[in-house]
C-alpha cells in the first residue's frame, strides 16, 4: 500500500471528515439532480420500465464502485482515480482521467444549477432564472472556500433533508399510484430500457466522489470505502423507490413532458403541502450536489496542480481557510459562464460519456494493482470496464463528438503544456547539473 497523503507533503490538507460525513458526501453526490431532473428524461426512453433502468444503472456503477473502493484503500491520495490511473497506468492516463472529471462536472455544475433555478422559479416565480442559477454557483462557490469542515456540514444538513423529502415522497405517493400506468412495462423494448440506464447512470457517477477528497478523511483505508457502498445502496433503494412511485402517480409521458418531474408526479395527489415541499426537496437536493460538484472540481484541480499537471495557482491554500481558493473560484466561475450556455438533456448525455471514460480509466487501473493488494476478485474490474464501455453506446452520437473533442484537447494540453514544463525542467537541471 502506498503511503497516505499527495506527492508534495509540503502541501497537506486536514483530516476532518469521518465515516458519516463521508457517506454523506457520497449521497449527497448521487441523490439530487438525477432522480429530480434526469427522471423525466428517462421515462421518456424507457416508459414504465424507468425503474429497471435504474436498477442496471445501479449495477454498473457497483461494479466500478468495487474498483474505486480497492483503489482507495491502495492510495488514499487527493485525486481519486486521477490518483489511481497517475500510479498505475500512465501520466497520460492519469492527466486524462482528471482533465475528463473537470471537464464534465464543470458542466454538471451548471446543470444542477439550472436544475436548481426551474424548481426556484415555481416556488419563485417573478426571480429571473438565470439570476438564481448564477447565485446560487456564488453562495455553494464561498462555502466551499470557508473549509472542508464547513462543506461537510451544510451538505449532512441537505443530505438529511432532501433524503427526508423523498421518503415523504414515496410513503404519501403510495397511496395514490395508478396501477395502469405501469402497462405496458416496456413500450420501446430492451433498447429503450438500456438508453435509459445509459442516462440515468448520470445519477450515479458521484458514488466515488469521496475519494477525490481522502486526504481530508480520518482512516481513508476503512472509512472511504465503506462510505462508498453505504452512499451507492442507499442512493439506489431511494431511486428504485421514487421511480416507481413518480410512474405509479402521474404516467411515464407525463414525467417524460416535464422539467421538474417529481413535483409534478405529487401534484397528482391534490396537495399543494406536498407540491412545494416536493419542489423544496429538489432545491435542498440539487443545491447538495453543486455543493459536493464544486467540492471535487476543487480537489482535483488542486491534486493536479500540485504534480504540475496544472498551473501552480490552483495548488495555493488560503492562509486563513485551508482550502485551495484558486482551484474552487477558477472552476466555479466556469460554471456560471456554463450556465448561460446549458443545454439539459446534451449536459446530461456528455457528462455521461465523460464520466462513464473516467470510470473505465478506474477499472483499467485497478485491473493493474497486484493479487496482494486486491480485495476483490480480478474479474471484477473487468467487468466493470466492459459494462463502461457497453452503456457508451446507448448515448447520442452528439454526446460523443462533444465527448471526445473535449477529451482531445485535453491531450493537446497535456503535449503542449505538461510535456513543455517537464522538458524545460530537464534541460534546466541537466544545465545545473
Amino acid at each position: 500500500m502506498k503511503e497516505d497523503g499527495g506527492r508534495n507533503t509540503g502541501q497537506s490538507l486536514n483530516r476532518e471528515i469521518g465515516l458519516f460525513s463521508a457517506t454523506a458526501i457520497g449521497i449527497g453526490a448521487i441523490v439530487g439532480s438525477g432522480i429530480f431532473i434526469v427522471t423525466g428524461i428517462v421515462a421518456g426512453l424507457a416508459g414504465p420500465a424507468l425503474v429497471f433502468s435504474i436498477l442496471i444503472a445501479g449495477l454498473i456503477a457497483f461494479f466500478s464502485a468495487l474498483s474505486v473502493a480497492e483503489l482507495s484503500a491502495y492510495l488514499p491520495s487527493e485525486g481519486g482515480t486521477y490518483a489511481y490511473a497517475h500510479e498505475l497506468l500512465s501520466p497520460f492516463a492519469g492527466f486524462i482521467s482528471g482533465w475528463i472529471w473537470i471537464f464534465s462536472n464543470i458542466f454538471v455544475g451548471a446543470a444542477v444549477a439550472l436544475g436548481f433555478a426551474h424548481y426556484a422559479v415555481q416556488l419563485f416565480p417573478y426571480v429571473p432564472l438565470k439570476a438564481i442559477a448564477c447565485v446560487i454557483c456564488l453562495v455553494f462557490i464561498l462555502v466551499n472556500t470557508l473549509g472542508i469542515r464547513e462543506s461537510s456540514l451544510v451538505n449532512n444538513i441537505l443530505v438529511t433533508i432532501k433524503i427526508v423529502i423523498l421518503f415523504f415522497f414515496i410513503g404519501f405517493g403510495a397511496f395514490f399510484i395508478t396501477g395502469s400506468h405501469f402497462v405496458p412495462v416496456t413500450p420501446f423494448g430492451t433498447y429503450g430500457v438500456l438508453q435509459g440506464a445509459a442516462l440515468i447512470f448520470f445519477a450515479y457517477t458521484g458514488f466515488a466522489r469521496i475519494t477525490i477528497v481522502a486526504e481530508e478523511v480520518k482512516n481513508p483505508r476503512q472509512t472511504v470505502p465503506k462510505s462508498i457502498f453505504l452512499a451507492l445502496g442507499i442512493s439506489t433503494l431511494i431511486y428504485a423507490g421514487t421511480g416507481i412511485i413518480a410512474v405509479g402517480l402521474a404516467g411515464s409521458s407525463a414525467l417524460a413532458g416535464s422539467g421538474s418531474p417529481l413535483t409534478t408526479a405529487i401534484q397528482v395527489t391534490g396537495s399543494p403541502a406536498a407540491g412545494f415541499l416536493v419542489s423544496f426537496g429538489a432545491l435542498v437536493a440539487t443545491g447538495s450536489v453543486l455543493l459536493t460538484t464544486i467540492l471535487g472540481v476543487s480537489r482535483i484541480s488542486f491534486a493536479m496542480a500540485r504534480n504540475s499537471e496544472f498551473p501552480s495557482l490552483f495548488s495555493r491554500i488560503h492562509p486563513t481557510f485551508k482550502t485551495p481558493h484558486f482551484a474552487i473560484w477558477v472552476p466555479g466561475m466556469l460554471m456560471i459562464l456554463a450556465v448561460l450556455t446549458a443545454d439539459l438533456t446534451l449536459v446530461v448525455s456528455v457528462s455521461t460519456f465523460a464520466m462513464l471514460v473516467y470510470y473505465l480509466i478506474a477499472n483499467l487501473a485497478a485491473i493493474k494493482l497486484k493479487e496482494t493488494e486486491r480485495r476483490y476478485p480480478s474479474y471484477v474490474p473487468a467487468v466493470g470496464a466492459l459494462s463502461c464501455i457497453g452503456l457508451v453506446f446507448f448515448l447520442s452520437r452528439e454526446s460523443w463528438i462533444i465527448g471526445l473533442s473535449g477529451i482531445a484537447l485535453g491531450g493537446l494540453f497535456y503535449y503542449g503544456y505538461v510535456k513543455f514544463r517537464y522538458n524545460r525542467g530537464k534541460k534546466s537541471s541537466e544545465m545545473h547539473g
